[in-house]
């Protein structure tokens, strides 16, 4: 405990460097946790011989996993520290991934997704918070943004991954590669510092400036650090209390909750965990299935930097409008053609491409937007419960439809499958027309106000 308590010292501008793939490795692996499943489960499948019912499990025991850890993550960041969460979040990550390659039966492998899903459940809490509280103030934008990045090229290198190893059918190798990133992020953690906002709110004042030094090299600015931090924590965290005190906390704790239900129901992540799959119901080879799924990756990784560049010029409404219809119109038209036929190539490639449109859709709205609403719309003193609910509710949204999809292709067929998603985009429209507020430009200060004032939700960040 000594050697992670004392950290070694490293230069400042090292230390920014490493933290930045810190932020890269953490999104990374998220990314890969998620994608990696997606070409491995034809070769499971017909390794064990099982049904489609068990392939859902396997598939959803990972965010079986990642709530459980998400849900015990605030606790073991406020306790153990962030570093040290960290830390054990990734030591998790390598082990679930190995127990993943050397799995000897469906159950065994079902067990050992969920270890990598308290990695991820962990790591999906802790990463960012860490980053925020460690990052300098003009990268910290910066450094979030790139997390949220990565996650979506974790996805795409797992794709690809997969497409390169497909040729063989050797799925365990797919599982246990992304232990290697597993390995780097753990030792990059070890290079770096304790949280100085943790050091603080354990009554370690000497250490937390020590380390802001290191990070920031001024004296005056880290004078000013350390006053800020003290004056947040005279603001303690009191998100169980003020939830069963307060309506108005209660309204926000809601609505962040049903953000992730929309967010998980759009129908992104069954693109995710079962594009070959889905590509096989178009008419295509494996061969194909699998490059099919690689561009997946890569539309969901160029299409995420449209929220960058617009979200705070057009605001977060006006892009959610855009991303839920674009999404209801792929989602409709894949289905209609699953229900006409799909005979020719042409007809192919027009299917791929509006399926195409659902994912470049969902990469530019709800993918990014959501979560940066779940915490804008949090007041201060709740944030952190509120965030911690949010996320808990993302993993269990994500587990039922991750459960679901097959169940649902085989009980009511393809194309009523894919109208049923496009049905529900439509809902969300309206849903964020009468529910969610729009934030561009309004402080997080304002948007309390509001909400403490009882204004209704979708006015709050006027």
């Amino acid at each position: 405990m000594n050697a992670i308590a004392a950290p070694l010292v490293v230069p400042r501008r090292t230390t920014v460097v490493v933290t930045c793939i810190l932020a890269a490795l953490a999104g990374l692996m998220f990314g890969l946790d998620i994608g990696v499943i997606s070409g491995a489960t034809p070769f499971i499948q017909k390794e064990f011989g099982i049904s489609d019912r068990m392939v859902e499990w396997i598939v959803s025991s990972m965010m079986l996993g990642a709530a459980i850890g998400a849900l015990g993550a605030g606790w073991l960041s406020a306790t153990l520290g962030r570093k040290r969460s960290l830390i054990l979040g990734g030591v998790l990550f390598v082990l679930g991934s190995l127990l993943c390659s050397l799995a000897w039966s469906p159950d065994s492998l079902i067990a050992a997704r969920v270890v990598l899903g308290l990695a991820i459940g962990v790591a999906t809490f802790t990463a960012p918070l860490y980053l925020a509280e460690v990052a300098p103030e003009k990268t910290r934008g910066a450094m979030i943004s790139l997390y949220q990045l990565m996650i979506t090229s974790g996805i795409l290198v797992a794709f690809l991954s997969d497409t390169a190893l497909s040729y063989s059918g050797n799925w365990r190798w797919m599982l246990g590669i992304i232990a290697i990133p597993g390995v780097l992020f753990l030792l990059g953690l070890f290079l770096l510092p304790c949280s100085p906002r943790w050091l603080m709110m354990r009554g370690r004042r000497d250490e937390a400036v020590e380390v802001l030094r290191r990070l920031r090299g001024d004296d005056d600015h880290v004078a000013r650090e350390v006053a800020d931090i003290e004056e947040q924590l005279k603001n303690p965290q009191r998100g169980w209390h003020m939830f069963f005190q307060n309506a108005n906390f209660r309204r926000s704790v809601g609505l962040g909750v049903l953000l992730q239900v929309v967010q998980q129901f759009t129908g992104m992540n069954v693109v995710m965990y079962y594009a070959p799959r889905i590509f096989q119901g178009m008419g295509y080879d494996t061969e194909a299935q699998m490059w099919f799924t690689a561009v997946v990756g890569l539309v969901n990784v160029l299409a995420t930097f449209i929220a960058f560049g617009l979200v705070d010029r057009l605001g977060r409404k006006p892009i959610l409008y855009a991303g839920f219809a674009t999404m209801a119109l792929g989602l409709g038209v894949v289905g209609t053609m699953m229900h006409l036929g799909i005979a020719t190539h042409g007809e192919q490639l027009f299917t791929v491409a509006m399926l195409l449109v659902f994912i470049a859709g969902f990469a530019m709205s709800a993918g990014p937007l959501i979560w940066t609403l779940c915490s804008e719309v949090q007041p201060l003193k709740g944030r952190d419960f509120g965030i911690a609910v949010s996320t808990f509710t993302n993993w269990v949204a994500n587990m039922i439809v991750g459960a679901t999809f097959l169940s649902l292709l085989n009980g009511i067929g393809d194309a009523r499958t894919f109208w049923l998603y496009a049905g529900l985009n439509g809902v969300f429209l309206v849903f964020t027309f009468w529910l969610v507020p729009e934030t561009r430009g309004v402080t997080l200060e304002q948007i309390e106000r509001n909400l403490m004032a009882g204004k209704r939700l979708r006015r709050i960040g006027r």
